[in-house]
């Protein structure tokens, strides 16, 4: 199958926009603050603070020698690289979010899938704030700037109003006309139970225990996950080495792209977002590309989008 090729030269910033522009986007995007540049207590995201302590507590539990198998180990790893590899990093970033290549629309959705047994929201939510990311990067509009340190960055911002989500529905045009997409952008969490469910069952035949295989599988899955992709907006922002002046602090971070299966070579990403690869200098493993790469092999990826790095 063709690829793309983006042009770009080695230095790249982000276009200036009109006044008025800005203006709107500062009015819109404007965190809710205080004097300390905290949202007061009120305004906190206390149903996803309980969820995220929840999610936290029963991934300790299941640490417990108690529910120590194998097969637990095996399942938080094939659900690690299915849900971080298949589902987020391919489907909701490089497919959905930039477009960086085409699959069949059976495939596509797949994926999707695969991203939403994440369970860090559905497709469109998960896209748009992300497109909303890259045109404010570590900026005061952007959602996670780090510019407000690792911890907001992290995990922090989910926990008071996130004002870019009203720009979601503008930014996802594409999908948000597809019913399956309004689908499971309503009911990702309930995605869990049938896979639980499923993970219940191989525990008790396999001799494991069921929820052995529940904790493993779904909550200390969910946390390992969700960590590694936060590092994303958080470490990658913090340390590494600079190739592209890409107006922003991203960087890139071998360990991290260790982890997310090529994310964290993030400087040359924001400098090249719509590339289907990231890890574009000598000795940068990109896992991720590897998939891609696989996928046209088989006549399932086209319209493939590369760099020109010099």
């Amino acid at each position: 199958m063709a690829s793309r090729v983006i042009t770009a030269p080695s230095t790249v910033s982000r276009p200036v926009a009109s006044h008025k522009a800005l203006e709107l986007s500062s009015r819109l995007q404007r965190p809710i603050s205080s004097r300390t540049g905290h949202a007061p207590k009120e305004a906190r995201r206390w149903g996803t603070i309980g969820f995220m302590i929840a999610i936290h507590i029963l991934a300790i539990v299941a640490l417990l020698p108690r529910f120590w198998s194998w097969q637990g180990v095996t399942a938080m790893l094939v659900l690690y690289w299915v849900t971080a590899c298949l589902g987020v990093t391919i489907g909701y970033h490089r497919l959905l979010s930039h477009r960086s290549f085409r699959v069949p629309k059976w495939l596509e959705r797949f994926f999707a899938t695969c991203g939403t047994l994440s369970c860090q929201h559905g497709p469109i939510d998960w896209v748009g704030l992300h497109r909303h990311h890259h045109k404010f990067s570590d900026t005061d509009a952007d959602h996670h700037n780090s510019h407000r340190g690792f911890w907001w960055s992290h995990m922090g911002w989910m926990f008071e109003p996130i004002p870019a989500m009203r720009t979601v529905p503008r930014l996802t045009s594409d999908l948000v006309g597809d019913p399956y997409y309004r689908w499971l952008n309503k009911y990702f969490l309930l995605l869990q139970l049938p896979l639980g469910a499923l993970l219940f069952w191989i525990g008790q035949a396999s001799g494991a225990g069921g929820w052995s295989m529940v904790l493993w599988g779904i909550f200390l899955r969910l946390v390992v996950v969700y960590h590694i992709t936060w590092l994303v907006n958080s470490a990658t922002h913090c340390w590494g080495s600079v190739v592209f002046e890409s107006g922003d602090k991203s960087r890139n971070n071998p360990w991290v792209a260790a982890l997310t299966f090529g994310e964290g070579w993030h400087n040359n990403h924001h400098a090249f977002p719509h590339s289907a690869i990231h890890g574009m200098q000598a000795g940068q493993i990109d896992l991720t590309w590897q998939h891609i790469r696989f996928m046209r092999a088989l006549g399932l990826a086209s319209k493939i989008q590369l760099p020109i790095t010099s």
